[in-house]
């Protein structure tokens, strides 16, 4: 039996992410620290032996190129393995970009065709689980499914966000439907797909190219279920989208509790190591009178002042008398003497002047050009920007990226943004 193909969807914009996707695409934002948030779905690929992933990318994917390499960190690479980057495929007209999931597998047809294999593993990379694709595998064989799509519990609130699935006794899909207003079910799609190569061809000749769908939850699920065998593979795990501000926060912190069920040292996951102009980073630095609890520091940190639940990523800078807690700060983030600093996400090479204060936690007062984003009373802070000293930032505030001190005019409100 030849392992499945893996096409891994990464071309999403990722727009409710707001800031944190200003300068990369969703998958290759920074998360627990050290990785990336593509590294838990290649990582699984790693762990089920898989040999060929074909990574397809579309939005701002410089980023997610120079952390994909070759493929070396998750052991793909060799004459028949490996990591190829498969980008749109431009033709007559220059918006020949990506339509839809399914769309973007059509038109990589080629880059499929040649590998001639006997099934095909739709990823999407921008999701936070761990998970043995090998049972599936299994399952999906031993019932003789032409698709078999993993599944999870979800609350009926949440039911609008999912693609919703119906089954008999056997296990056998009956009904899909893409993110319902409610539904009587709790079975939701993960997004994780394996196709018979006929199967697929199937859907990609009869429906995407007759240009009757482009996406696999609204177009392609509901139509394959009265013409082939459509079964669901039940996971029970932790598994979480990351597609909010709110909700990549809240799986952030729970990596910091193994009790979650997110337990980064058992899961094993593999990233691609962060290295600067200047090579590594050194060993983490503590000075007289850090104090830190429950966090997890990167390589490169220097700590001389307090932080409490936190993550930080490699070349954090926090001076004696500061405090970060239950925040999120990325690769050269530097947070000046007396600061202080709660739930706040700050993007890469940032300084937080001496004495300013970031005062997230409550969610009163909205953001209004941030509302997708559902801020939770956060603080969000793009990549390069500087806060003054002294000043004080509220809750469910954006400050975009390369902002400067003189785009301050004093303190920030409740639900501002702060332009460049």
């Amino acid at each position: 039996m030849k392992n499945p193909l893996v096409l891994l969807l990464a071309g999403g914009g990722g727009t409710r992410l707001g800031e944190l996707v200003r300068y990369r695409a969703k998958p290759a934002v920074p998360f627990a620290g050290q990785y990336r948030i593509i590294d838990f779905t290649l990582s699984n690929v790693m762990h089920a032996g898989f040999d060929l992933v074909g990574v397809l990318s579309q939005y701002k994917p410089i980023s997610l190129m120079r952390h994909l390499r070759m493929g070396e960190a998750w052991n793909l690479h060799g004459l028949r393995r490996g990591v190829r980057i498969l980008p749109p495929r431009t033709g007559d007209r220059a918006s020949d970009w990506y339509h839809g999931t399914a769309n973007a597998v059509w038109q990589n047809r080629e880059f499929m065709d040649a590998q001639r294999p006997e099934r095909v593993l739709i990823l999407s990379g921008d999701h936070i689980y761990r998970m043995d694709y090998r049972k599936m595998l299994a399952e999906h064989i031993e019932r003789r499914a032409d698709l078999t799509i993993a599944t999870m519990p979800v609350e009926p609130q949440d039911a609008s966000r999912f693609g919703m699935i119906w089954t008999d006794d056997s296990g056998r899909i009956i009904r899909f439907e893409e993110k319902p207003a409610q539904a009587d079910t709790d079975l939701a799609s993960m997004g994780v797909y394996l196709f018979e190569r006929d199967c697929l061809e199937y859907a990609l000749d009869e429906i995407v190219a007759t240009g009757q769908g482009d996406d696999f939850g609204k177009h392609i699920m509901p139509r394959l279920l009265s013409s082939h065998k459509v079964c669901a593979h039940r996971f029970e795990g932790y598994w979480r989208d990351v597609g909010t501000i709110s909700s990549y926060f809240k799986a952030n912190q729970d990596a910091l509790d193994p009790q979650t069920g997110l337990d980064l040292d058992a899961w094993e996951i593999c990233t691609q190591a962060d290295v600067d102009q200047y090579g590594v980073s050194p060993p983490v630095r503590y000075t007289q009178g850090a104090d830190c609890t429950q966090s997890l520091i990167s390589a490169g940190c220097m700590v001389g002042g307090t932080v409490v639940r936190s993550l930080l990523s490699h070349d954090v800078q926090i001076h004696a008398g500061a405090r970060v807690e239950e925040s999120i700060l990325f690769n050269g983030v530097t947070v000046e003497s007396g600061a202080s600093v709660r739930r706040a996400i700050v993007d890469k090479h940032t300084r937080i002047g001496a004495n300013a204060v970031l005062d997230g936690g409550r969610d009163q007062t909205p953001n209004p050009d941030h509302v997708r984003c559902q801020l939770a009373g956060m603080v969000v802070i793009g990549k390069r920007a500087t806060v003054p000293p002294g000043i004080r930032i509220g809750s469910n505030v954006v400050i975009e990226g390369q902002v400067d001190e003189q785009a301050y005019s004093g303190n920030v409100p409740d639900g501002a943004t702060v332009h460049r």
